[in-house]
């Protein structure tokens, strides 16, 4: 069999470093939940903790705080997994999001710089017809200088969130991801007493402090006999004391988290509803500014800063719209609940 050219080798091999990823965002988040290694890791300690509750169950000479161990490791766990996954949702949710709004930015930016171009094409213009001075060219010259900067940075910063986002996912260095526009966030339909209730079962760092309340009760049940030192019983006791208020603090504090994260989301909600609002008046100023250049009435520059303020309100909606999705991705991160439906 003939050795391939290493030419040939290395252009095959830089095609495969170059593929293109076509993405939606649940694509994303079902792609790193599927394959994703955290989730991985998580799902694989749950069946290890699964097994080892089977095998103490099946084992009758196991002591009841040996197989209560093994059932509250289990338990442990599977809420670990469900924890684990709606955590790497929300990265994946963050960094799908930061990417494409960074290659938005980059159409924006772009257009702020051909309008920028056209302003200093007509400074110059008035100063030769000495209708305007020196200092409108300046200014419109480092108006144009910044905004090119802007477009530099928004340039370089595109593949260095894609590529965060394609280690999160598992591609090949160098993949081309091509991401589609996030669909509209769902609408918050759980209520707030909802999602604070029950979380001690949900939630790890709950589960294991209600665990640890649990066992510990357990240690003052099995030491309050006659043949038990009372000393055992009393640091049982105590234990068992320091275990609850533990387990209260650690609900309380998680219980404001959810009320924070909830208010997020409807201020989220309420900036998305008025984005909307300013995207539609920017498109009404466009629609008129055509109007009247139709008619004589206004220039053709008059248009174009027109259109480009239309397209920074309608990147304010997809920013706004984005925030929504990071504020339901942290809330169900925070109550242990999905609200964002992505995560299955």
């Amino acid at each position: 069999m003939k050795h391939l050219p290493l030419t040939l080798i290395l252009t095959l091999a830089s095609a495969a470093a170059a593929q293109t990823v076509s993405l939606t965002l649940p694509d994303a988040v079902s792609r790193a939940l599927g394959s994703g290694p955290d989730v991985t890791t998580a799902r694989a300690n749950l069946q290890k903790a699964q097994a080892t509750l089977r095998a103490t169950q099946a084992d009758p000479s196991a002591i009841i705080t040996t197989l209560t161990q093994a059932q509250q490791g289990a338990g442990a766990a599977e809420a670990t997994l469900a924890g684990t996954k709606l955590n790497v949702a929300q990265t994946v949710i963050s960094q799908y999001l930061a990417a494409f709004e960074a290659a938005q930015r980059i159409t924006l930016n772009g257009a702020q710089v051909a309008l920028d171009e056209r302003n200093l094409q007509i400074a110059q213009a008035r100063l030769k017809a000495r209708v305007a001075t020196p200092l409108d060219v300046n200014r419109a010259q480092t108006s144009l200088n910044q905004n090119r900067q802007e477009l530099a940075d928004a340039r370089a910063q595109l593949p260095v969130l894609e590529a965060q986002l394609a280690r999160t996912l598992g591609l090949n260095v160098g993949t081309d991801l091509k991401l589609a526009a996030p669909p509209a966030p769902p609408k918050l339909s759980v209520t707030l007493a909802g999602l604070q209730n029950g979380l001690e079962k949900r939630l790890p760092t709950l589960v294991q402090a209600a665990q640890g309340a649990e066992f510990a009760a357990l240690q003052v049940r099995i030491s309050d006999n006659d043949y038990t030192p009372a000393r055992t019983l009393q640091d049982a006791q105590t234990a068992l004391a320091n275990a609850r208020r533990d387990l209260e603090g650690a609900q309380r504090g998680a219980s404001t988290q959810v009320r924070d994260a909830y208010r997020a989301v409807q201020d989220a909600q309420q900036k998305v509803d008025i984005a909307r609002q300013q995207a539609a008046n920017a498109q009404t100023t466009l629609t008129q500014a055509q109007a009247r250049l139709k008619a004589g009435t206004a220039a053709a520059v008059e248009v174009q800063q027109a259109q480009v303020q239309a397209q920074q309100a309608s990147f304010g909606v997809t920013q706004a719209q984005d925030n929504l999705w990071r504020a339901l991705a942290a809330l169900s991160a925070a109550s242990g609940n999905d609200v964002t439906g992505l995560v299955g």
